[in-house]
């Protein structure tokens, strides 16, 4: 016969935190702004909450495998600590800072009293980062797969490292990736990729102390990479030039400073500076050639930060941070001329919905003019008015000039196009895409595991060189979204059925079948 009878543990002290939220006074927010947090709570639970919140044996395996995030780790990432005035916009953003660390699947900031001293309360609930990857893909009939290892939580360290084998339409890969949000001080991060492909090798590197809060004073950052590899181009899918190398070693370092900054708004001064050796030819050239450039630059940056936190966006089962902040960034940077640069996104809000228009523009000027550049912008509307429902509206579009080889527009490679199409479809130095589609709710978490969904679509859009005249195709249909609940990504995998029409499609194949990652509109 089962016991009723249990024993305290840190689930139960949990729920018994969460009743004080209730039970005790707790102050309305604009009330306590300015008044001292006496201290810090942290309640972080382990996948599965407690019993019912997921099949039982699984559950239990899951929690027994799972090493939960380490109460260091989560203090370190608050904006705020004991014994500093209370900020309900630092609070908020505290728990945008944590959601951003990609391990957690649910996050809570709130206040409560204690004894009469006020306490930050902070409830985290972990996701599975310990993930064996099998992974398959096919768009139009070109398959990718993917096995390896995933943990995006090392030891509850918030630490990723990962080992994975890719192979594409174009070549094969094996990657290693290591990432830490807190390497050697509390805010500065590091991370290195290395991969070694069939045709070539590459790696990347970063190290600094970004803008980590609205209203951090300073950043400082350094990266580089080091390359040698194959570049392939493509022109109406079937590729232009498979000889080309490209031999690159950079190093760069940008930062800034805040002139003006509040947990709500900024102006920052950015500066950066790169030394590059960048280089292309045939594989069988005798005597590769060495090219050295340097590049300086410096400009302002304004933003006003506003964000959305939605649910059933573009995962499932979490909570979804959207940026609609507004953001105007100006630059010139210096390179045997120079280059312009300006970036912008503004948005509108309503009661359930949001449009948001981006748009970027850079070049470089010589003593002939415009040698190089690219415009780009888009324009999303998205609303969830409709229950259980999130409808999309999204355009974009650009052009390139001179773009360096392999940078040239690839809707297939990028994910911003028709989804049934085959690899390289539509390339070029033009592009266009639309997309709308209706994700319609039918379950939010299924067994505790799994959230489903259906999406009809429809697409149309392409890429084309400016030297030809523009090819665009389309597809309607209707896609199965299945997404993990549990995970701490929740990437949704899309299975996306559709009629093919336009530019692009082989005689005799209208319908295809797709398998991939959703798209993301954030």
């Amino acid at each position: 016969m089962r016991s009723n009878r249990t024993t305290p543990d840190s689930r139960t002290v949990g729920l018994t935190v969460g009743l004080l939220v209730g039970v005790l006074s707790v102050c309305p927010t604009v009330r306590l702004s300015g008044q001292v947090i006496d201290t810090i709570i942290i309640v972080n639970h382990n996948i599965f909450v407690g019993d019912g919140d997921g099949p039982g044996f699984l559950a239990r395996l899951a929690n027994a495998l799972h090493v939960t995030t380490r109460q260091g780790v989560i203090r370190r990432a608050l904006l705020t600590d004991a014994g500093q005035p209370f900020d309900s916009a630092r609070a908020v953003e505290s728990a945008r800072a944590l959601r951003a660390m990609s391990v957690f699947r649910d996050v809570r900031v709130d206040t409560l009293r204690v004894d009469r001293r006020l306490a930050l309360r902070v409830e985290t609930a972990d996701g599975w980062s310990t993930k064996p990857q099998v992974g398959f893909t096919t768009a139009g009939g070109d398959a990718t797969w993917s096995v390896g290892l995933v943990e995006q939580n090392l030891l509850g360290t918030a630490t990723e490292l990962d080992a994975m084998y890719r192979k594409t339409p174009d070549r094969r890969a094996l990657e290693f990736l290591y990432r830490s949000p807190h390497f050697l001080w509390r805010r500065t991060a590091f991370s290195a990729r290395y991969q070694r492909l069939s045709d070539g090798n590459g790696g990347s590197w970063g190290f600094g102390l970004p803008f980590y809060q609205t209203s951090a004073p300073w950043s400082l950052n350094t990266d580089g990479e080091a390359v040698r590899a194959r570049v392939l181009r493509f022109r109406d899918g079937v590729v232009l030039d498979s000889t080309t190398q490209r031999r690159a070693l950079r190093v760069g370092a940008t930062g800034g400073a805040a002139l003006h900054a509040t947990s709500r708004d900024y102006v920052r001064l950015w500066f950066g500076a790169q030394w590059r050796r960048e280089d292309f030819a045939a594989e069988t050239t005798t005597v590769f050639p060495r090219s050295i450039s340097v590049a300086a630059g410096a400009g302002v940056e304004i933003g006003h930060t506003r964000f959305r936190v939605l649910r059933h966006f573009d995962t499932y089962g979490r909570r979804e941070d959207v940026d609609l902040s507004q953001l105007l960034r100006l630059g010139v940077w210096g390179q045997a001329g120079l280059g312009p640069e300006a970036k912008g996104q503004v948005s509108a809000v309503w009661r359930g919905g949001f449009v948001l228009l981006r748009g970027e523009a850079h070049g470089l000027y010589a003593g002939a003019g415009l040698d190089s550049g690219l415009v780009k912008a888009s324009f999303t509307v998205a609303s969830q008015n409709l229950p259980r429902q999130t409808t999309i509206l999204h355009f974009e579009g650009g052009a390139s000039r001179h773009a360096r080889p392999g940078g040239e527009f690839d809707l297939w490679r990028d994910q911003n196009g028709p989804r049934v199409f085959g690899a390289h479809a539509f390339t070029g130095t033009r592009m266009v895409w639309l997309a709308v589609e209706n994700r319609v709710l039918v379950a939010d978490d299924v067994w505790g595991l799994l959230g489903v969904g259906v999406s009809p679509f429809f697409d149309y859009g392409g890429a084309w060189y400016a030297d030809e005249p523009a090819r665009l195709g389309g597809d309607w249909g209707l896609a199965l979204r299945l997404g993990p609940t549990r995970a701490v990504h929740g990437s949704v995998t899309e299975f996306a059925v559709g009629y093919r029409f336009g530019d692009g499609v082989v005689p005799g194949h209208r319908w295809a079948l797709t398998i991939r990652e959703g798209i993301g509109f954030k």
